[in-house]
C-alpha cells in the first residue's frame, strides 16, 4: 500500500503541465500585466550562433500601433543587474537598457539575434506606452494575441532549430537510447525470460528489476516522441513529457523497493520460506552485511546518489550545459547500475541452479544437519 501511495503522489506531481519551456509561445500581450511588473515577461531562450531568430505574429495591428507596443530583449546577466534594487533604476531606465528592441507595427516581425559569441539566455519582455505610467489609462486597453517562435540555426546555419542551446542534442541522445534498448531487447529478452521462468531465489528480484528496466525504457521512448514533435513545432506533446516523468518516477520507486528489501536483509539463498511471500526479511548478520554492501557499492552510489553527485560536478560547466550533463549523466549511471545488478543476480541464479542440480544428481551428498563419521 505504501508503494501505491507513492505512485499516486508521483502521478499527481508529474501530471501537471511542465513549466513553459516550449519555443513556440502563444498568449496575449497585456498592458495591465506589463504595467504591474514594469514589463510583461514573455519567455526566455538560449540563443547561439550568428543567425538566431525571433519571429512574432500578431493580428491586431491597429491596437499595437495605438499602444506603441514593443518587445525588449535582455541578456540574462544584464537583466539580473537591472533587477538589483541597489541601483534604483526606474521603469523607463530599465527598458532603455535592453540590448534589442522590436516595434510591433506589422503582422509579422522577424528579429535576427546575431553575433552571439557563446550560448547565453535572453529574456523577452513586452511593454507599451502605458507600462511606466501610474494612472489607469490602460484599464480598458485591448490585449494583443500573439504567436512567437524562438529559433536557433541548424547544422546548415538556417534558423529552423526550435531547441535552445541547453536542449540541443537531447533528441539525438534519446533516439540512441531507445535504439540501444531495442537492440538489447532483441538479444537478451528470450534468455532473460527463460531465467525468470526457471524460478528459484532470483525469480522475484529479476521480475522487479525487469519492471524497473521496462519503465525506464518507456520513459526514454516517451521523451523521444515528445522531442521528435518538439523539433518540428517547438511545442511537442506535453502529455508524453508528463508520461516520461511518471515512468521515471515509477522506475525509481521500483528500485527503491528493491534496494530497501536488500538493506533489510532479504535473503537470496534460502528456499524454505513460503513462496506466497517471496520478499521476506532475514536478520542473519552475514546476509544483511552482504546485502548492505551490494546496495551501497553497486546500487545507491550509481542509482540514487548519481543525481546530487552530477549536480555538484555540473558547476564546472557553462550554464547552458549543466542540465544536459545532469540529465544524460543520470540516465547513463542508472543504466550502468542496472546492468551491474542484472549480472549480479543472474550469476547468483546460475549458482543456485547448479547447486540445486548437484545436490540431486551427485552421489554421496552430505545433508546439512549431519556429519559423516569415518568407519574402521
Amino acid at each position: 500500500m505504501g508503494a501505491l501511495r507513492l505512485l499516486a503522489v508521483a502521478l499527481t506531481c508529474c501530471w501537471w503541465p511542465p513549466g513553459s519551456q516550449g519555443k513556440t509561445l502563444r498568449g496575449s500581450f497585456s498592458s495591465a500585466a506589463a504595467r504591474d511588473a514594469e514589463g510583461q515577461s514573455i519567455g526566455h531562450f538560449e540563443f547561439h550562433g550568428d543567425h538566431a531568430l525571433l519571429c512574432v505574429r500578431i493580428n491586431n495591428i491597429a491596437v499595437a500601433v495605438g499602444k506603441e507596443a514593443k518587445l525588449y530583449l535582455f541578456q540574462a546577466q544584464e537583466w539580473l543587474k537591472l533587477q538589483d534594487s541597489s541601483h534604483g533604476y526606474s521603469c523607463g531606465e530599465k527598458l532603455s537598457k535592453a540590448q534589442l528592441t522590436m516595434t510591433m507595427n506589422q503582422t509579422e516581425h522577424n528579429l535576427t539575434v546575431s553575433q552571439v559569441p557563446y550560448p547565453q539566455t535572453w529574456h523577452v519582455f513586452y511593454a507599451d506606452k502605458y507600462t511606466c505610467k501610474n494612472d489607469n489609462e490602460n484599464s480598458q486597453a485591448e490585449d494583443i494575441p500573439f504567436e512567437m517562435m524562438l529559433l536557433n540555426p541548424d547544422a546548415e546555419g538556417n534558423p529552423f532549430d526550435h531547441f535552445s542551446a541547453g536542449e540541443s542534442g537531447l533528441h539525438e541522445f534519446f533516439f540512441l537510447l531507445v535504439l540501444v534498448y531495442f537492440v538489447l531487447a532483441c538479444i537478451y529478452a528470450q534468455s532473460l525470460w527463460q531465467a525468470i521462468k526457471k524460478g528459484g531465489p532470483m525469480h522475484v528480484i529479476l521480475k522487479v528489476l525487469t519492471a524497473a528496466l521496462l519503465l525506464q525504457a518507456g520513459s526514454a521512448l516517451a521523451n523521444y516522441v515528445h522531442f521528435s514533435s518538439y523539433s518540428k513545432d517547438g511545442i511537442g506533446i506535453p502529455f508524453m513529457g508528463s508520461l516520461a516523468e511518471f515512468f521515471d518516477i515509477a522506475s525509481q520507486i521500483q528500485m527503491l523497493y528493491l534496494l530497501l528489501s536488500l538493506c533489510m536483509g532479504w535473503t537470496i539463498v534460502r528456499m524454505k520460506k513460503s513462496q506466497s511471500r517471496p520478499l521476506q526479511w532475514d536478520s542473519t548478520p552475514a546476509s544483511t552485511g552482504i546485502a548492505v554492501f551490494i546496495v551501497i557499492t553497486q546500487g545507491c552510489i550509481l542509482w540514487f546518489l548519481c543525481h546530487p553527485g552530477l549536480a555538484c560536478i555540473s558547476v564546472i560547466f557553462s550554464d547552458y550545459q549543466r542540465d544536459k550533463v545532469i540529465t544524460i549523466g543520470v540516465i547513463l549511471c542508472q543504466s550502468v547500475s542496472m546492468v551491474i545488478l542484472y549480472r549480479l543476480f543472474l550469476s547468483h541464479s546460475l549458482y543456485w541452479e547448479v547447486s540445486s542440480l548437484s545436490s540431486v544428481t551427485l552421489p554421496l551428498t552430505i545433508s546439512s544437519g549431519h556429519k559423516s563419521r569415518p568407519h574402521f
